[in-house]
């Protein structure tokens, strides 16, 4: 058992034991991996039910709103845990019924679901508001001149699409990259749990608990510069066109 009492800043952050650097940066690698995930099918769970609202039937419309209003009124972390322990639960009823085998749902996956869940019904309406948003005459010329619904997509939808919605989508990546943390209560190593783990076992929280901070800093400040260049290459390719 290392004497912690006695180690420097330095050693205590070291990236090899018995440091805890190491275990706070695979915690972050991990922190990404469950977000990116989940942002990524949220997205295309956002595309989908964007065009679900605009251009689908009554009862798709009814079905994607009832969708977007519980996953948002409902806190994510009582979506992880009906995810990760009533879900397996109902699941394993029904295997027994069919007489399969338990299954079981990682943290990993449970996290990766509720935050595309969550993603998905967030998205939905950033870029249902952003498609609104485009004049109906470009698309109604598009028609006109004989364009196929996927070259509209490409050509004119995605391009006008994309400089209204990313500070929406912006704003969502942040809150993914956050909502990591709620895994910390079934268990799985994210950034969060690293640091509580660190710091419980040096008794030093101010510093363990303050370096997540910091990597979640680090994180948020990356990922806003990534987003306003790519806000501001959209705004110079829509002024060119």
């Amino acid at each position: 058992m290392a004497d912690y009492r006695n180690m420097s800043i330095g050693e205590l952050l070291s990236l090899t034991p018995p440091g805890w650097g190491g275990a706070l940066l695979d915690g972050l690698v991990l922190s990404l991996q469950v977000a990116a995930s989940g942002y990524l099918i949220g997205l295309v769970i956002g595309m989908a039910g964007a065009a679900g609202k605009i251009s689908g039937g009554p009862v798709t419309r009814d079905l994607l709103t009832g969708y977007t209003t519980v996953i948002r009124a409902v806190p994510e972390l009582v979506l992880i845990l009906l995810v990760y322990f009533a879900a397996p639960d109902a699941l394993n009823h029904l295997a027994s019924a069919v007489g399969l085998g338990p299954l079981e749902i990682s943290p990993f996956v449970a996290g990766v679901a509720v935050i595309a869940l969550v993603q998905g019904a967030y998205a939905t309406e950033v870029i249902r508001g952003a498609i609104n948003a485009i004049p109906k005459g470009m698309h109604e010329a598009a028609l006109v001149h004989g364009m196929a619904p996927f070259t509209i997509l490409r050509r004119i939808t995605l391009p006008l699409l994309l400089p209204g919605a990313l500070p929406g989508l912006s704003n969502l990546w942040l809150i993914a990259t956050k909502d990591t943390a709620l895994l910390a209560v079934v268990g799985f190593t994210e950034l969060t749990l690293a640091s509580r783990q660190a710091a419980g076992s040096t008794r030093h929280y101010l510093l363990f608990l303050g370096a997540a901070g910091v990597l979640y800093l680090i994180v948020s400040l990356a990922s806003n510069l990534l987003f306003k260049t790519l806000e501001r290459r959209m705004d110079k390719g829509a002024h060119h066109g």
